[in-house]
């Protein structure tokens, strides 16, 4: 029998196509995004009749489906569509486990959602070139990649400084000392966030600045050969090979169009991506950080001693419990079940370095 989780997930994936399509400028994306839409729908009614229920027993869409419905109209829908491409992988893993459960014959797709969404666009001769490379880069959005950053950069921050703060706390009865401990591994783990963030990507974009500066300098001194590897590329995507090499020809007409289909096709770069601030990334990650990292130190602002202590503790096991449950936007797992999880890994974390503490502590008056 198909479970009532796959069951689930069909309608959800299809509630987050739908609401794409609709909040879609491009008619002809919006087009691609409904027939999405209907090929999970046609999922779901088939895995009911699986389990001989009727069509009218379809489930709503469920409380993580409209929190990224939510999501999308604070952030954009971009986000939706990155978060549901980083979800393909765990829906695809749903479904064939199910085909196994019931001998059923394995389907393209059941295990190839996002080639579908290529093959439709590159089939349906409305959707030009320009509105094909639009969607690849959507395609490779950052949405969800933002979305999850932000989750794991608050959830370093809490972790890290809980475990620090009850350390401390466990060592010394003093609120002054947890206070400047606490504030100190803020700083400390913000700025090294910050730091490592900024490196990696300024890094990134020098490394991806040299490249292309190489690929024009080879573009200035040897066109023809350019122009080969250019053709070859097209005809390893299938482009018959007089066809591959008129393209080509006609792109190598303007230097800059050149340069830049060069380093798209052989490099793989896209130039867009470049132009992020290496300082808002950084900046970014020193907030998210910071964000998480005060909880377990805000109550020793006000309270001294155990007092202190069990607020603090309970304070941040509701934010762990709060970015557990938020992890399961993207795994799409039980929010009690995700959330439960990162609390008692937390307070593991915590008990242990208050243990050693308390030990060090003890150690060091004795």
């Amino acid at each position: 029998m198909i479970s009532l989780k796959s069951i689930q997930t069909e309608v959800d994936v299809c509630y987050l196509y739908k609401i794409l399509a609709e909040h879609e400028e491009d008619e002809n994306v919006a087009h691609v995004f409904r027939q999405m839409s209907e090929i999970e729908h046609s999922h779901a009614l088939a895995f009911l009749a699986k389990n001989n229920l009727e069509a009218s027993q379809l489930p709503k869409p469920s409380g993580r489906a409209r929190t990224l419905h939510f999501i999308g109209k604070v952030f954009g829908y971009d986000y939706i569509l990155g978060v549901l491409l980083d979800t393909e992988k765990s829906v695809s893993s749903s479904i064939i486990k199910a085909r196994k459960q019931t001998g059923s014959t394995a389907s393209l797709s059941d295990t190839a959602h996002v080639t579908i969404l290529k093959n439709i666009l590159n089939n349906n001769s409305q959707v030009s070139g320009a509105n094909l490379a639009r969607f690849e880069k959507r395609h490779r959005s950052v949405g969800g990649n933002a979305l999850r950053a932000a989750v794991m950069g608050g959830n370093d921050g809490l972790v890290s400084n809980f475990s620090l703060v009850m350390g401390i706390a466990g060592a010394t009865s003093g609120q002054e000392e947890v206070l400047l401990a606490g504030m100190a591994g803020l700083l400390a783990g913000a700025l090294s966030m910050a730091l490592g963030e900024w490196i990696s990507v300024k890094s990134s974009q020098e490394l991806y600045e040299n490249q292309m500066q190489l690929e024009l300098e080879e573009l200035e001194t040897n066109p023809e050969g350019e122009q080969k590897e250019l053709a070859l590329i097209y005809m390893t995507k299938g482009i018959p090979e007089a066809q591959a090499q008129q393209m080509a020809a006609d792109i190598m007409k303007n230097k800059g169009n050149a340069h830049e289909m060069l380093i798209k096709e052989e490099l793989g770069i896209n130039p867009e991506d470049l132009k992020g601030s290496a300082m808002e990334a950084a900046l970014t990650s020193f907030f998210l950080f910071a964000v998480g990292a005060i909880i377990p130190v805000f109550p020793f602002f006000f309270w001294g001693g155990m007092q202190a202590v069990i607020i603090s503790t309970v304070m941040s096991a509701a934010g762990l419990f709060l970015i557990g449950a938020a992890i399961t936007l993207f795994t799409g797992k039980s929010v009690w079940f995700s959330g439960f999880r990162q609390v008692v890994f937390g307070l593991m974390a915590a008990a242990i370095t208050f243990g050693i503490g308390k030990w060090i502590g003890v150690s060091v008056m004795g």
